[in-house]
């Protein structure tokens, strides 16, 4: 199949194909007339960086399994080296999260904080509000003649 087709076929653009061909991670066959020809194999490879990219693997990332693939494998994931990627990218994850988590909590004891000062509700005045408006002018006379 053509560069078109194919990157109909798994929803991407010939540019994309292009560079994961500039990127070494994908391989064309030049027919006779000097266009790019691909096979189910190809289509293969490309599912597998695009699956991965989904998960926020970068084309980097993809390499060894597209490696793996290339060597026979039935899957991307067979081999120790597409291993060792996963468990890379679950420890930046884990660290992602456990930033997250720090996050999380320091926000959290800002709030608590910020409502322990809090003697009430922050309220805006309604000022077309005669009843409240009387009894904050009340409020503050009051206030006033104690001191």
């Amino acid at each position: 199949m053509r560069i078109g087709e194919l990157a109909q076929r798994v929803g991407t653009t010939t540019r994309a194909l292009r560079f994961y061909e500039s990127q070494g991670l994908l391989r064309a066959k030049r027919s006779a007339n000097g266009y790019r020809e691909y096979d189910e194999n190809d289509y293969r490879l490309v599912n597998e960086i695009l699956t991965l990219q989904t998960v926020g693997f970068s084309l980097e990332d993809t390499r060894p399994f597209i490696e793996c693939l290339r060597t026979g494998h039935e899957t991307g994931d067979s081999c120790v080296d597409s291993i060792q990627v996963y468990q890379r990218k679950l420890a930046e994850v884990d660290a992602f999260l456990d930033r997250l988590g720090s996050v999380r909590a320091n926000l959290a004891a800002k709030l608590d904080a910020a409502l322990a000062r809090q003697a009430g509700p922050c309220v805006v005045p309604d000022p077309n509000d005669r009843a409240a408006n009387e009894v904050r002018s009340l409020d503050a006379s009051d206030q006033q003649r104690s001191r």
